[in-house]
C-alpha cells in the first residue's frame, strides 16, 4: 500500500539535498518523522551542510531552553502567588495581637534557632527573623532593643565596622550595642557575596525567658506528636 505522503517524497528529498533538517521538512510538509527517516536515510550531506544543520540545531536548542525557562518561571510565579494568597488568608483568621499566640510562635522559632545555654540569645543572617525576635522580646517581656548586646560572626573579607553599621540600621539597635565580632578563618582567601552580611546574634541577660521558651516549645511539640 502506497503511503498517503508518497506524492511529497520527491519534494522531501529535494529539501534534504538542499541541506534542510528532518525537523524542518517535517514542519514544512507535515510528513511524519518516521516516514521521512526511511526516505532520507541514504542521502549524504556535505560537510558544510552538516555544519549549518549543527549550527541551526544549537540555535533551536538555545531558544527551546529559553522558552522552557520562561515557562518554568511563569509557573513558579503562579505557585508562589497561590502560596502567598493562602498565607494571607490564614493570617486573617489569626489574632496576631494575642500574646499567647505570639509567645508560642516565638518559642518555636527559639527551639530551632535560639541558644540553649545559660542565656537568651538568637543569631541569624536574616534580618526579618531578628526583627521578629527583638519585637517579641519587647512586646512580651518589656525588654527594649536599646539594651540588647549584639555580636557578629563574619567572613574574613568583611569590614567589621561597615557590617556593624548595616545591622545597627537594619535592626534599629544603637551602634554602641555591637560589642564583639569573630572572624571565620576558614574563609580567608574566599570572596563573600555582597548580599551576605554575616550572622548577627542578639543577646538578652534574662535566662528565665530562655528556659520558658524552650519548655513551652518542647511541651507543644510533645502534645502535637502524641
Amino acid at each position: 500500500m502506497i503511503s498517503k505522503w508518497f506524492r511529497l517524497k520527491d519534494k522531501a528529498i529535494a529539501l534534504r539535498k538542499d541541506g534542510k533538517s528532518i525537523r524542518d521538512i517535517e514542519g514544512k510538509l507535515g510528513i511524519p518523522r518516521s516516514t521521512l527517516s526511511g526516505w532520507l536515510k541514504d542521502i549524504k550531506l556535505s560537510k558544510n551542510q552538516k555544519k549549518i544543520l549543527d549550527k541551526n540545531w544549537r540555535i533551536a536548542l538555545g531558544l527551546s531552553r529559553e522558552k522552557a525557562v520562561a515557562w518554568h518561571n511563569k509557573e513558579k510565579a503562579k505557585r508562589l502567588g497561590f502560596a502567598k494568597l493562602e498565607a494571607t488568608n490564614l493570617l486573617k483568621c489569626i489574632n496576631v495581637s494575642d500574646k499567647k499566640i505570639l509567645e508560642l510562635a516565638l518559642s518555636m522559632l527559639y527551639l530551632g534557632e535560639g541558644a540553649k545555654t545559660e542565656k537568651t540569645s538568637l543569631g541569624n543572617s536574616d534580618s526579618e527573623i531578628l526583627l521578629f525576635f527583638a519585637a517579641c522580646m519587647e512586646k512580651l517581656y518589656g525588654l527594649s532593643r536599646k539594651n540588647v548586646r549584639c555580636d557578629l560572626h563574619l567572613r574574613a573579607d568583611q569590614n567589621i565596622e561597615e557590617i556593624k553599621i548595616y545591622w545597627s540600621k537594619k535592626l534599629r539597635i544603637p551602634l554602641a550595642n555591637f560589642k564583639s565580632a569573630s572572624i571565620d578563618k576558614r574563609t580567608i582567601g574566599r570572596k563573600t557575596y555582597p548580599y551576605y552580611k554575616g550572622v548577627c546574634i542578639l543577646n538578652y541577660a534574662n535566662v528565665a525567658i530562655q528556659r520558658k521558651l524552650v519548655y513551652l516549645s518542647r511541651e507543644y511539640c510533645t502534645k502535637i506528636s502524641k
